[in-house]
This record gives structure tokens, sequence and C-alpha cells, in this order.
């Protein structure tokens, strides 16, 4: 489960829930919740939960496992147990994220009143969707985009992002021909996702403004 915070969209933050015990009263994630829970067998979400809180103060270069140790409670042996190498945590991390993003798209897909991002409507409201959870999340959307297999998002080698490619083919199918081929449709919904990742990235870098006039040109753009 997530929750937004935040009344301006460029200014709302992803919040990650773990268990009904873990929520705190502003919809954040409550990390000395986080650390009184882990006792009950959920270490590991406790210390993907820390992680996630990290990285919204630094780059994941500069996260180490003893510092999410610390922010849990534990010594670096009880992280071992659950993540050998800090790789093994990063990639944790995005599968949280990547999960995030997808609910996140399916549900502005929801709000623009198409079930399961079919047609137009879905297409552009999942776009959308996309590009705020980038500005929302910069450095777990940097991670997330750089902790993967050569070529794998679209061979189904990426779990990270596999829910998030999964509704994004699936938008593509649905404005495409009955009689396009499967290279043809790979190729329509790798355009489209590069529409969208280089906004998010041109507004993440700085060079061209994070505005709301601009995601929302997402709908006057066709395959």
């Amino acid at each position: 489960m997530f929750l937004w915070k935040g009344t301006k969209p460029l200014e709302r933050r992803l919040s990650y829930v773990y268990s009904d015990n873990m929520k705190s009263n502003d919809n954040s994630v409550n990390i000395e919740s986080v650390k009184r829970g882990y006792h009950h067998g959920d270490l590991r979400a406790a210390l993907v939960a820390v992680g996630l809180d990290l990285l919204k103060q630094r780059d994941a270069d500069a996260l180490s496992l003893r510092e999410v140790a610390r922010g849990v409670g534990v010594s670096a042996t009880a992280v071992y147990r659950h993540f050998p190498d800090k790789q093994s945590l990063l990639l944790a991390m995005c599968a949280q994220g990547a999960e995030a993003m997808a609910a996140e798209q399916q549900a502005a897909m929801e709000v623009a009143g198409v079930s399961g991002g079919v047609g137009r409507a879905g297409f552009d409201a999942m776009g959308e969707a996309y590009v705020r959870f980038a500005l929302a999340n910069p450095a777990l959307f940097r991670l997330m985009m750089s902790v993967h297999p050569a070529n794998g998002y679209f061979s189904g080698e990426a779990p990270v992002v596999n829910a998030a490619m999964q509704l994004l083919r699936r938008s593509v199918d649905s404005l495409l021909p009955e009689s396009a081929t499967a290279e043809a449709r790979r190729i329509a919904a790798i355009h489209a996702w590069s529409m969208v990742h280089g906004m998010a990235m041109l507004m993440l870098e700085g060079l061209i403004p994070a505005d709301d006039t601009i995601i929302a040109s997402i709908s006057r753009s066709r395959l």
C-alpha cells in the first residue's frame, strides 16, 4: 500500500506502509514503528522501509548497509541475514518502488475512468503518472532505472519495473490495430516509454520546468 501526501501535484511524496501497525497519523513512513515492529518477524521489510526513507535524503551511492542497520536498530550482522550485500537491498527497494509506480499508474487510469488501462485516456493517464512519480521520488526513480540487466525491461528480465511495463504494453496494444505485428507493438511501446521517460529526466535535470502544463501535454501526443 502507498499513500500520497501533499496538496500540490508536484509536491506529493510517496510513503510505504508495510503493515497496519506501521502506519503514522500523517501517512508517512513511521520509522519508530518500523523499529518496534520488526521484532514481529518482518525485519526484511523494516530494512527496506528504512532504506527507502534514507533514499529521500541522499543518492543510493551514499547509502550503506550499516546506516540502514542503525536506522532499524539492529547490528550489521542481522542485515546480512536478509541482504548479503548492498546490491540485494537496492534491488528490494527497487521492487517496492516498481510496485508503487504501477499502483499509482493504475490509480490514475481509474480516475480517468478507464478499466485496465485500455484506450487513449488510460494511456495518457499512465504517462502523466510516470512523470509525476519520477518527480516525487527522484533518487528512487534513478535507482530503479539503473539497477537492471541490459535490455531487460522488454525481455522480461527486469522484475523491478515488470508491472509498470505490463501496463504500458497493454495500453499501447489497445491503441494499435489488431493486425499490428509483435515487433510493431514492441517498437510502439518503446517509443511511448521514451517520451515520458525523456520528459521525466529533462525535468529532474532541470533542463525543462517541472510544470503541470507540460506534463498534461502528454495527452496531445500520438503514437
